[in-house]
């Protein structure tokens, strides 16, 4: 007995349909052994990882069309791990990463039900530096910025793990954290373009979020 009841959905991104299992709904709470508690998460929190957002589908839909080659790809809060999954199947080097105990499990399912294999994925606390995850040409995350302290621990997350070079995707519903963590990321050498883009999914009420992609060029040396 799981504890927790979910639900099969299907997405189309792109021209295909993804099929995904996720929370039957925001009142699952399954925490026997505290472990989530221990994390930080709390009742309220514990059934966001399992929903897929507006913010989650214009990331999947923009991850369908963006350049991946040559980059390696990291995927922040991925939760559900639409966008994810919508590199992987475009055989893109790319990690998810999450801090729930239940994503990688609800991950290898979903990455499973869509014929793929596994995606690599590492428990990330944006709090902790994890020198052996590596650095990144691209850090991806779709509304991350739902609490004050947010703005800070991901930016730090990008100082650590973000290459000279790098590029990183936010998609961001309106939050009002995201103009402090557009300073943080202009302080680190990134410009910022925002774009608006309607959802390809006809289903789907029109999504008034934004895509903010920061960019960080870095300038030769002069000979």
């Amino acid at each position: 007995m799981l504890g927790y009841s979910t639900r099969l959905m299907t997405v189309p991104v792109g021209g295909r349909v993804f099929r995904l299992r996720v929370l039957s709904d925001k009142q699952q709470f399954c925490d026997p052994d505290g472990h989530c508690e221990r994390l930080g998460i709390s009742s309220a929190q514990w059934s966001l990882f399992g929903q897929l957002w507006p913010s989650g589908r214009l990331l999947a839909q923009t991850m369908h069309s963006f350049d991946i080659q040559g980059k390696r790809i990291l995927e922040l809060g991925c939760g559900i791990g639409l966008a994810s999954l919508v590199l992987h199947s475009r055989g893109a080097d790319v990690v998810a990463s999450d801090l729930h105990p239940l994503t990688e499990p609800f991950l290898a399912y979903n990455a499973a039900l869509n014929e793929l294999p596994a995606v690599h994925y590492r428990q990330l606390r944006w709090d902790t530096p994890l020198p052996t995850l590596g650095q990144f040409d691209v850090i991806i995350a779709s509304d991350v910025l739902y609490e004050i302290g947010h703005a800070q621990l991901i930016a730090d997350v990008v100082k650590r793990h973000a290459l000279p070079h790098a590029q990183v995707m936010l998609t961001d519903p309106g939050r009002g954290s995201s103009n402090r963590f557009s300073r943080m990321l202009a302080a680190q050498g990134f410009s910022l373009a925002e774009t608006r883009a309607p959802m390809d999914d006809e289903d789907v009420a029109p999504y008034r979020g934004r895509m903010l992609h920061y960019t960080r060029l870095v300038q030769e040396s002069a000979a």
